[in-house]
């Protein structure tokens, strides 16, 4: 998936700027950046859910997972060959991307299961009929996400981690070649959170999908994404590995603060925004040391 030279706004003010964005199937791209930096219009703007005012979405002509020679969709193969996202009916282009976004409803009347099935519309008839295998989908879907035992619960009695991992649920349910992520690990306890980045991982790694999620944590980016995109101010300012962007200078002046980057022996990247406490808490260490 591409987005080639994309320019949003919002009501007349540009907020993105000739973003390039290139999602690899098999792999996870994560966008990071300042809060107002752009990360979740960009995003909403490959799941079709903003207008761009320039700039194209594109999509890997033919079978979602069709790769090139050299074993990943190129960006330049892409801009080439790929299918225009907006030339796509609803029904199909929901087929091949799905988006889990920060603002959902809490709809009443339904169960979990029922909230899930919803997943699978684009691939049923009008009469909700020919989804082979649909309801086996939806039965792993609420396994990955650690729902399967409220299935029968009724979706406004849940609680704000638990209607969240429903919600991805509907979404694995819809079984796409490209799943957009936004902020996902809100409301979710440490180990949700942790399931929840490994299921990411899982999903790429195993099942070849092309992921794009935004993270506020910069830790979780760092360990579970192949490539990261740093916004600013609307702009991708680095695109690379963990390695390569996550540095403290960069980090440093996209988020006004200083940020500390640690690597440990194993190559795992922590970082650590200082503030006056954080300033003082380690002098304080260092003076008792």
């Amino acid at each position: 998936m591409l987005g080639l030279d994309l320019t949003i706004s919002y009501n007349g003010t540009p907020v993105v700027h000739g973003a390039e964005l290139h999602l690899e199937p098999g792999k996870v791209t994560a966008l990071v950046g300042p809060n107002g930096s752009g990360k979740s219009t960009l995003l909403r703007a490959l799941a079709r859910l903003h207008q761009p005012d320039s700039g194209r979405v594109l999509l890997a002509d033919g079978d979602v997972h069709t790769v090139s020679e050299g074993g990943a969709t190129t960006a330049g193969h892409l801009a080439e060959h790929g299918v225009d996202a907006a030339t796509l009916s609803a029904r199909e282009f929901a087929r091949r991307v799905t988006l889990l976004a920060q603002s959902r409803p809490t709809p009443g009347g339904l169960t979990v299961r029922e909230l899930v099935e919803f997943g699978r519309h684009p691939h049923r008839g009008r009469f909700i009929t020919g989804d082979a295998g649909g309801a086996a989908i939806v039965d792993r879907a609420m396994e990955l996400t650690g729902v399967a035992n409220l299935a029968g619960n009724a979706v406004d009695q849940l609680s704000g981690g638990q209607l969240q991992r429903v919600w991805l649920a509907a979404c694995l349910a819809q079984d796409t070649g490209v799943l957009l992520l936004d902020e996902p690990t809100t409301y979710l306890d440490l180990r949700y959170q942790v399931e929840l980045l490994d299921l990411i991982r899982e999903l790429a790694d195993e099942h070849g999908v092309t992921i794009g999620v935004v993270l506020h944590d910069l830790d979780q980016a760092a360990a579970i994404a192949d490539r990261i995109v740093l916004l600013e101010s609307g702009r991708v300012r680095a695109v690379g590995t963990p390695a390569e962007v996550l540095v403290s200078d960069v980090l440093s002046s996209a988020y006004g603060i200083r940020v500390d980057v640690d690597v440990d022996e194993r190559g795992c990247i922590t970082t650590c925004p200082i503030g006056r406490y954080n300033t003082r808490q380690r002098t304080e260490r260092l003076v008792v040391a």
